[in-house]
């Protein structure tokens, strides 16, 4: 399965070159020092927090685990890595650079963090990117995380490149990997961290690894839309489960959700109507369409649920017109994917990093940019029971609207979620990753 990433990387690589390149030109300056990252200890304590490197390195090679390390790039020249390999025997050192992408770098290892100058390629114009430290402060860098650098990079990594595609279908294999034993444990009737353990071991990651925390949520649980914790106690009754978790493979990230009922009951025909809708909402996706525009789509959707399961009493477009919608709606269709969960970029109107507004009422929407081809976004309507948000409505002035003794039997559910993960094609419908996992794993 490597040979496939062996053979795509280069012309990743190139591609990282060129946007790297024309982000530098148009900021002024001549080389970049992209940063991993570094450890933090804990607050009176000798241990670190998890390790999480900065996205900007992750889209040059893949490394997630290289903190103090660097790569350099000047324009023209072999990419240098600035690799932190250290010697230690508390902690098994990392293993030395190698794999199909090490050739493509003038490697360099340091056994200390402070070795670092004397082995990057400082120029007079030399900007530095990730997250800044005093002791960085007389290395000689000309700016810090300047926007006219950040913006353009974060603009143009939404368009995946082939080598980056291909490791998120990997992602998405190992995601329904996890999700299949998840649905099993819960069929079977594990607690939560029982499910949570079944869906880590069998897509092959650690809590640690895992691009976002899992969200393993039975009952009412699923109203909080992200769900954070792990009961270890099973419910008296299982009546649905939620689950929102993933995989990443050299750093990219897959996003899923899917949702189950506990019985063949009016909540499961719930779900498979929205499943339905959701996939109606994939087939749009297209280059040149306004994001915004499929958002207002999704929730016109459950606005039709809302009225077909005799939820509201009213029309679908007077659900959405008096924001009903947006009670059991709460959260944005979808977000840009790939290097991040929620990827950076999601407003941006050009690379000088002009914002595109939200729609009104509806500040919980992450991108509103309009797609292009092999952009990848999530696509996941919701439909949810939350208390909160119901007591508002019920105080409201839509409240009569509102068929009050069968939303009072579904927060029992919680709520339901379907997220599929997209890649938008310039031809033909889009290539849907978490589809043609399911089908394929």
């Amino acid at each position: 399965m490597s040979d496939a990433l062996a053979r795509l990387y280069p012309s990743h690589l190139e591609t990282v070159k060129k946007r790297f390149d024309m982000a530098l030109a148009a900021a002024g300056f001549d080389t970049v020092a992209v940063f991993a990252g570094a450890l933090h200890t804990l607050f009176l304590d000798d241990m670190d927090y998890p390790f999480r490197v900065n996205p900007h390195f992750k889209n040059w090679l893949p490394l997630s685990q290289a903190h103090d390390s660097f790569v350099a790039h000047v324009p023209g020249h072999k990419p240098v890595l600035v690799y932190y390999q250290p010697e230690d025997y508390w902690y098994l050192p990392p293993e030395p650079p190698s794999g199909y992408w090490s050739q493509h770098f003038d490697i360099r290892i340091i056994k200390r963090p402070e070795d670092a100058p004397g082995a990057l390629p400082i120029a007079r114009r030399c900007v530095f990117l990730g997250e800044w430290q005093e002791r960085f402060k007389n290395w000689g860098f000309a700016d810090v995380n300047p926007e006219a650098l950040l913006n353009p990079l974060n603009y143009t990594r939404a368009v995946k490149t082939e080598y980056e595609l291909e490791c998120m279908r990997r992602a998405s294999s190992l995601s329904v990997q996890g999700h299949r034993a998840a649905e099993q444990a819960f069929r079977a009737g594990a607690s939560e961290f029982e499910i949570h353990t079944a869906f880590c071991a069998a897509s092959g990651q650690t809590d640690n690894q895992l691009p976002y925390g899992a969200i393993i949520a039975l009952n009412e649980h699923a109203s909080t839309l992200h769900y954070q914790y792990w009961n270890r106690d099973k419910p008296a009754r299982r009546h649905a489960f939620l689950i929102d978790a993933a995989a990443q493979v050299n750093g990219y990230a897959s996003d899923v959700t899917r949702t189950y009922s506990a019985e063949p009951d009016e909540f499961q025909a719930l779900i498979d109507a929205l499943d339905t809708e959701q996939q109606t909402l994939v087939r749009k996706v297209k280059p040149e369409l306004d994001f915004k525009t499929l958002h207002m789509d999704a929730h016109y959707a459950i606005a039709r649920l809302l009225h077909n399961f005799d939820f509201v009493k009213l029309t679908p477009e007077d659900i959405v017109a008096k924001r009903i919608s947006s009670v059991f709606l709460p959260h944005g269709l979808g977000h840009l994917l790939g290097l991040q969960t929620h990827d950076v970029g999601g407003f941006m109107a050009n690379p000088r990093g002009d914002s595109i507004p939200k729609p009104d009422g509806h500040p919980y929407l992450r991108i509103t940019r309009v797609l292009k081809e092999n952009f990848v976004v999530t696509i996941e309507p919701g439909l949810y029971f939350i208390p909160s948000l119901l007591e508002k409505l019920r105080q409201g002035e839509h409240s009569r609207q509102v068929n009050w003794p069968k939303v009072d039997a579904f927060r029992k559910y919680g709520g339901i979620r379907i997220e599929d993960n997209v890649v938008v094609k310039s031809s033909g419908d889009p290539e849907n990753l978490t589809r043609d996992a399911f089908r394929l794993t």
